[in-house]
């Protein structure tokens, strides 16, 4: 998933948490661009890398995420070998235990292609339910 050439995550104050992703063959549809299906799982695979390079080491060993909602605007496509940047944010604290992420993948030249809107739920995994989201978690991805 991740572009050999840079492969560490970024996270930036401004920015949010960015990750290049190549397309692989196994990635294109019929049409001969990126699937729908993969579009979900590469929003899927930036939140949780976000949530990997972000959080403290007891945080994700005690919770998991789970998405209650996607909202996704396809805005163009990429073919076979095309590399996209993806850059997530949170722009506005939890209420309970979801939150909304943002999330885009821009092409080389800058252009969005894909742009969706995810709430997430905060999971206690010892106690199998979702859980209020702690303040001083929330302020780490609120931050970046």
């Amino acid at each position: 998933m991740r572009n050999e050439s840079d492969p560490s995550p970024q996270i930036d104050a401004e920015s949010g948490f960015s990750l290049a992703i190549t397309a692989q063959p196994e990635d294109i549809d019929e049409l001969g661009h990126v699937n729908n299906a993969v579009w979900v799982r590469w929003i899927q695979d930036l939140a949780t890398a976000h949530w990997n390079a972000a959080a403290p080491q007891d945080a994700i060993d005690r919770y998991i995420w789970v998405v209650t909602r996607h909202e996704i605007d396809y805005r163009g496509n990429v073919g076979v070998g095309a590399e996209v940047t993806g850059r997530t944010w949170i722009a506005d604290p939890p209420k309970g235990a979801r939150f909304w992420r943002n999330s885009s993948f821009s092409d080389a030249g800058g252009k969005i292609v894909v742009a969706a809107k995810t709430n997430w739920a905060l999971i206690d995994q010892a106690k199998g339910r979702a859980v209020r989201v702690p303040s001083e978690l929330a302020e780490l991805f609120l931050k970046n």
